[in-house]
């Protein structure tokens, strides 16, 4: 049993120049960690409490049970990043979601599936709020987050939904932005060895504080713009591989649909003597109207197929706060994004049974061919002389290729206040509105029912048999722009206070015991709007698409508590969170989240932590109120089997359904093999539900100081998680094992009203709805190990010190188990060290990133090594080695060097390049010939993603520059 199922690879992240990276409990400075607790009176200005991504209590410890990673905003200058994806997509515990190399299948956005758990179940938060999401899954697109002005970005891992809300299932992603002070002005510069894929980049902004340092406000602006590349621009894409999965070698493979035309003959007619004889298929050769017997015939459509997809960027924004007296302060913040982004595909490939009229295509054929098609015409039992039914294949290279532009306006406004209550405690409280629209754009679709006019004899005849038959006129005749658009909107209102209970503390020692409670409100509305030729079906080129739209709303009470518990050298601190949900979905109601985490320092050099967390993650928009089209998938109905009996637990609920009694086994309960089912958004989804282990040690011995170690297990698994499955599954799992009707498996059945009329058979007049469903499991588990070292080493080129300073930073994953279980009874999916058709991305075993850094006076030196663990092929129908495919792909390994310079006091300039032994998937070798290539990697056909490889896991571009400046004023 296979299930196409992403869960890929996972972590990385660094240090950088002069700062260390890790996670909260290792970025203090050495002295903060040996600092008493603060006293009774002791005012809060002499040590500022610091809010940490995962809790909404300001402490002055900022060590925390859960783990959580640290990049920092040096890492992205170091990189040559601009968009949040480069980095962000590198660290081990991110499994690439759709990146710039996403064009089939892509959106033209960037995600983070954090722990190869989905991007619906990684929280995306900016300054510690939610951030605008794009389309119907409630998703956030990075390329809206301004990379210039990250300060930090905070990865923590597990369910956080007793903190923040919904959505939490993997962990939170946290981008902090920082403020500016004075004029800064910047820009960026990047290219391939090969001269191609340029991405350059320019930005500004301005801050300053006013009013006697009252007020502090920040504006800024940004243009990005990126060129595309096409698989046709590297040897290892420039072709269509495959032919494995046949039991034939690894081959130019390509499509069958060709340029020139296809035509297939199904039907009853006498096929002796015609070209149709051998395999009931036709090719046209160059000659128009001249067709022969097809003999594997393909056609190359890689390298009109982008491999790095064109996007043009457009972004502005603000932020401020103001103290209005007492130490109130209002602030708000403010973005918009312009995002333009295209895919591309090679010209549209028309197949399907059509109504050729013979009168219609006579002049356009070979007067002997013709004759062929009058033969089987005539011999045919339909009775109908003057048409006949082809299944035809014609690829439409005269329109062009396939251009999809999509264009997303997006804002966002916050307002919000903050300040004190007494002594002890303080609020905080704000409201914010997001909206995405978002305009596409299809070119180069054809219309099925133009196309068909023009072969039935309704319309103008087209000329579809040969190699550029289609004159501009018949272009015209069938071609059909096609527009959608969505709309997205996110209303979220929190409010919270915090504090202590006065100075009660345990322990003489102890800071005090702090907590916050508050409540929150959230918004979410969606609509996908197609238009009529994509709601029809019409279209051919670019997927229909059915109307969807809807909407519902959360209110929620959350409280946290923090209990730390000092007695000398030694610390011990619990942790504990709660929220109660109410959804105005019927069947998600009112649900609980909770989290309890406990620390133990027994010296200053070792801390214990662990925690425990259920989370939860409400259905989406989309997969609610998806659009829903009906479907006649082939299934058998467990009520028509012996099996379904008087009494037995199927035949119960056989007549729950609908049947009766006295028809329970009959087959002719069941009209025909093919049973009706709605397809589309399912309302009778439920929330999906996750508990997150996780239990980890942190060092940071006093006899070596610069070096922190951290390491910790996690185990996350999500119950109830919400897939499609078929139709005959469906019915498995709800007839033959729950046997429920009230179960969540059992949904698509008695969800919807009746499905059955009086005889027990299900019709067309209120089918099952087979959306999405609750009922599948899955987990990943592993160690994550970060380790950082700071310290000076006796040499310098610089300075007069004889010093520079030296940091080493590692970050890496081992992935214990990656699993999915597509619904109870079904193989369960292993994934960890595994790629392919169920798989899909590559999840490695291993993944680390590691950087140097030499801090040379006004120079930095940086060496970034990125790795991934070998992969092996999870699909055992099909031995790939065996047919000059690949079973495996081996460890990968990429060198990034950077150097850095303060030119003066106000201008650094920053030149690198990534990738530096230009590593790419290997070059394909046919009839003999073999194609030099430096590469680390293995070349896919049958079980790649896109462009014969997994373009977001591995490296498509080869050897990069990029050169950066900055100006501070």
């Amino acid at each position: 049993m296979s299930y196409r199922f992403t869960k890929a690879s996972l972590l990385t992240g660094t240090i950088m120049a002069g700062a260390m990276i890790a996670s909260p409990a290792l970025a203090q400075a050495d002295d903060q960690d040996n600092e008493p607790a603060t006293q009774p009176g002791v005012q809060a200005e002499e040590v500022a409490p610091i809010v940490v991504t995962g809790s909404r209590i300001a402490r002055r410890n900022v060590e925390t049970a859960a783990p959580i990673a640290v990049i920092q905003d040096e890492e992205f200058k170091l990189s040559g990043t601009v968009n949040v994806e480069n980095v962000v997509n590198t660290l081990p515990q991110v499994v690439p979601g759709f990146t710039s190399n996403s064009n089939n299948p892509g959106t033209g956005t960037a995600t983070l599936n954090l722990r190869g758990l989905g991007s619906a179940r990684t929280l995306v938060l900016v300054n510690d709020r939610r951030w605008m999401f794009y389309d119907t899954s409630q998703v956030v697109d990075l390329n809206t987050i301004p990379s210039f002005l990250l300060d930090s970005v905070d990865v923590v891992t597990g369910g956080a939904s007793a903190v923040y809300g919904s959505d939490a299932l993997a962990g939170v992603v946290n981008f902090n932005l920082r403020q500016v002070d004075g004029i800064e002005m910047g820009g960026q510069y990047s290219i391939t060895e090969r001269g191609d894929g340029a991405r350059y980049e320019v930005h500004g902004a301005i801050g300053t504080s006013f009013d006697d340092g009252r007020g502090s406000a920040t504006v800024f602006a940004e243009y990005f713009n990126r060129d595309s590349i096409f698989q046709g621009d590297r040897a290892f894409s420039n072709f269509a591989l495959g032919g494995e999965s046949f039991g034939a070698p690894q081959q130019q493979f390509g499509s069958s649909t060709l340029p020139n035309g296809v035509i297939r003959y199904f039907g009853d007619g006498d096929r002796t003597g015609t070209d149709f004889a051998a395999n009931n298929a036709v090719v046209f050769d160059d000659v128009a109207g001249d067709f022969r017997t097809r003999t594997g015939d393909t056609y190359n459509y890689a390298p009109v197929n982008y491999l790095q997809i064109p996007q043009e960027r457009y972004l502005i924004g603000g932020y401020a706060d103001y103290d209005i007296g007492g130490g109130h302060t209002f602030y708000t913040e403010v973005a918009f994004v312009n995002n333009r982004v295209a895919q591309e595909l090679a010209a549209t490939p028309v197949t399907g049974s059509f109504t050729v009229n013979l009168d219609t295509i006579q002049p356009f054929l070979d007067a002997g061919d013709f004759a062929q098609l009058q033969q089987l015409n005539a011999t045919e039992t339909d009775g109908d002389p003057d048409n006949i039914t082809l299944f035809l294949q014609r690829r439409t290279i005269e329109t062009g290729a396939r251009n999809s532009l999509d264009e997303r306006n997006a804002f966002r406004v916050l307002g919000g206040i903050s300040g004190p209550i007494g002594d002890y405690l303080s609020y905080d409280a704000y409201y914010m509105y997001a909206r995405t629209r978002n305009a596409n754009i299809q070119d180069g679709n054809i219309s099925r029912s133009a196309f068909q006019a023009g072969l039935d004899g309704t319309a103008d005849p087209i000329n579809i048999f040969g190699l550029g038959t289609l004159t501009p006129a018949m272009v015209d005749q069938i071609s059909i722009r096609a527009q959608n658009g969505d709309v997205s909107t996110l209303e979220n209102a929190v409010a919270t206070v915090s504090g202590t209970f006065g100075d009660f503390a345990i322990g003489a020692d102890s800071e005090p015991v702090a907590f916050a409670v508050g409540a929150e409100y959230r918004g979410v509305a969606s609509q996908f709007i197609p238009d009529t030729a994509l709601a029809s079906g019409d279209v051919i080129g670019f997927n229909a698409g059915n109307p969807t739209e809807g909407s519902y709303n959360v209110k929620e009470l959350f409280a946290e508590l923090n209990v730390p518990i000092e007695f000398g050298s030694a610390r011990l601190e619990f942790t504990g969170a709660a929220r109660y949900s109410d959804y105005s979905l019927e069947n998600v109601g009112g649900v609980w989240t909770y989290a309890g985490g406990v620390e133990f320092s027994p010296i200053p050099d070792v801390t214990l932590r662990g925690q425990y967390q259920r989370a939860v993650r409400a259905p989406n928009v989309g997969e609610l109120f998806g659009g829903q089209s009906i479907g006649f998938p082939g299934a058998t109905d467990p009520c028509g089997t012996a099996a379904a009996t008087a009494g037995s637990a199927l035949g119960n609920i056989c007549v729950a359904n609908g049947v009766p009694v006295a028809n329970l086994g009959n087959p002719a309960i069941q009209l025909n093999a093919q049973i009706p089912a709605l397809f589309g958004g399912n309302p009778n989804l439920e929330e999906e539900t996750g508990d997150s282990w996780t239990a980890g040690i942190v060092l940071q011995p006093s006899f070596l100081p610069g070096l922190a170690i951290t390491a910790d297990y996690f185990d996350i698994e999500i119950a109830n998680a919400i897939t499609t499955i078929s139709l005959q599954n469906s019915f498995d799992l709800c007839f033959n094992q729950v046997q429920d009707p009230n179960a969540a498996a059992c949904g698509a059945f008695f969800g919807n009203g009746s499905i059955r009329n009086a005889a027990g058979a299900i019709t067309t007049a209120n089918p099952p709805v087979l959306g999405g469903q609750n009922v599948a499991t899955l987990g990943v588990s592993g160690v994550d190990l970060q380790a950082t070292y700071s310290t000076t080493i006796p040499f310098s080129l610089m300075t007069d010190t004889g010093e520079q300073d030296f940091n080493l930073s590692f970050l890496g994953t081992w992935t214990e188990s990656s699993f999915f279980e597509p619904f109870a009874g079904a193989d369960i999916v292993e994934c960890a060290g595994q790629f392919g058709i169920t798989c899909g991305e590559p999840t490695p075993s291993f993944k680390w990133t590691a950087r140097a850094s030499f801090i040379d006076g006004p120079l930095t030196t940086s060496i970034r090594w990125r790795h991934l663990s070998a992969v092996d092929d999870d699909d055992d129908s099909v031995d790939y080695a065996a047919f000059n495919g690949s079973e495996r792909i081996p460890a990968y390994d990429l060198l990034d060097l950077t150097f850095s310079a303060e030119a003066t006091e106000n201008v650094t300039v920053t030149v690198g390049v990534n990738n530096i032994f230009d590593t790419l998937p290997q070059t394909p070798t046919f009839n003999g010939i073999e194609v030099s290539s430096v590469n680390n990697g293995t070349l896919l056909g049958d079980n790649q993603e896109q462009a014969n490889t997994y373009p977001s896991t591995y490296d498509v571009l080869g050897r990069d520059f990029f050169v950066s400046a900055l100006l501070k004023f």
